[in-house]
């Protein structure tokens, strides 16, 4: 399979039966990876009470468990043109391997300052899972498969946060440490897989006159880059918050919290596949991503009314805006990967990931101590809802839909 005829023609040169099974062999290897990568990076707010438990402070506790997300956006563009450069195999297993080891020293460690900067390191190394596995996807699939094999791929975030939902808060009854040596031996282990599974895609021949021409001459990967940023913001008010709004303001226990929040995510990762399948039919990824921004800003409006009554409604805005929030991700990785091109793929989904998780580092602080400043209590949390209600109306605006070129699957 060629990348650039994929991309001009908006087809898949022809495959044989092993090929077409290989890269849907790949998608699933690649999945596992990302499911353990994110498991890792955004799941740890499952930890909160937990931390709370052991003397940690909202506030101190919602740092710790963004430090992954703080490595993230230190490395992404730097593991994206590694792996435009020496391929997608090379780079997912070395990045998931590190992760893992630095995981199991976290989980060693009690110092919060020791435990913040091995976290970090986690982030740093796992990043390598978003531009790398969109290669993948971008490599290995043409454009009529590529937005449902992107939603499967894009699967991982949800399911690795739903993972994490289930599996870590009855894992930190026994201690934080211990939740944190299970996140990193699933990282050692989907590294090996990757490494014995993996393939990467056949590649362009480059050529010096098409290598250095930048897709970041005209503004609409840049709108893309921003729109998704905006995103992540109730996005992530409702990842990092939803757990502990449900055990100390409304008071769950963390079994039945957990479990709520882990069918979210089950179903978030369900509607990433189904918009990647839409965007397909529709022969547009934008257009679809739009309407997905307007239909999150709507929810977590009502999310933040209802927050405020306290009336038990508000578990179920809350539940399908941890749904609906997960969902856009998909259809912006393809856009910028599309537009991108294979000599820029890696690079470019490294910057549209580091847009994403800058935000997601600014996003949580804040929310904390607006939270605390208002007793904690379910008033708090509504305050927080009700701040990030803007943001997706404003992404709403800036996805360039009249500027994408869409290709119709023939």
């Amino acid at each position: 399979m060629r990348w650039e005829s994929s991309l001009r023609s908006g087809h898949n040169a022809p495959v044989s039966e092993q090929q077409d099974a290989r890269r849907w062999v790949v998608l699933a290897v690649g999945l596992l990876g990302l499911i353990a990568g994110c498991a890792s990076q955004y799941g740890l707010a499952f930890l909160i009470p937990a931390l709370r438990t052991e003397g940690l402070s909202l506030e101190s506790a919602t740092l710790l468990v963004t430090a992954p997300i703080a490595g993230i956006l230190c490395t992404l563009i730097a593991w994206g043109a590694a792996a435009d450069r020496w391929g997608e195999r090379r780079i997912l297993t070395l990045g998931l391997a590190v992760a893992g080891l630095a995981e199991l020293f976290a989980a060693s460690v009690d110092h919060p300052v020791q435990r913040w900067l091995l976290l970090f390191v986690v982030g740093a190394s796992s990043a390598s899972i978003h531009a790398a596995s969109g290669r993948l996807i971008l490599g290995w699939f043409g454009a009529p498969e590529r937005g449902l094999a992107m939603g499967i791929r894009q699967m991982g975030q949800p399911l690795g946060v739903g993972l994490a939902a289930i599996v870590l808060p009855s894992l930190a009854l026994a201690g934080v440490g211990v939740a944190l040596a299970a996140l990193g031996v699933a990282c050692l282990a989907s590294a090996a897989l990757i490494w014995l599974v993996v393939r990467d895609p056949a590649r362009a021949v480059q050529t010096a006159g098409t290598a250095s021409l930048s897709p970041y001459r005209e503004s609409f990967l840049w709108r893309i880059h921003a729109a998704s940023g905006l995103l992540v913001i109730p996005q992530f008010a409702v990842t990092v918050f939803a757990f502990d709004y449900l055990v100390n303001a409304l008071g769950w226990s963390i079994i039945d919290a957990g479990a709520l929040l882990a069918a979210t995510q089950l179903a978030g990762a369900a509607s990433r596949l189904l918009v990647g399948w839409w965007s397909d039919r529709a022969g547009s990824r934008l257009g679809p991503m739009r309407l997905v921004a307007l239909t999150i800003g709507l929810s977590m409006t009502s999310l933040a009314a209802l927050a405020f009554t306290g009336a038990s409604v508000a578990v179920a805005a809350l539940a399908f805006a941890a749904i609906v929030t997960v969902t856009s991700n998909g259809l912006a990785f393809t856009a910028v990967a599309e537009r991108a091109g294979s000599r820029w793929a890696g690079r470019a989904l490294g910057i549209h990931n580091t847009f994403q998780n800058v935000i997601a580092t600014l996003v949580a602080t804040p929310l904390a101590l607006v939270i605390s400043a208002a007793g904690g209590g379910p008033t708090g949390y509504a305050l927080a809802f009700t701040a990030v209600v803007i943001f997706p109306f404003a992404a709403a605006i800036l996805v360039p839909v009249r500027s994408e070129e869409a290709q119709v699957p023939g």
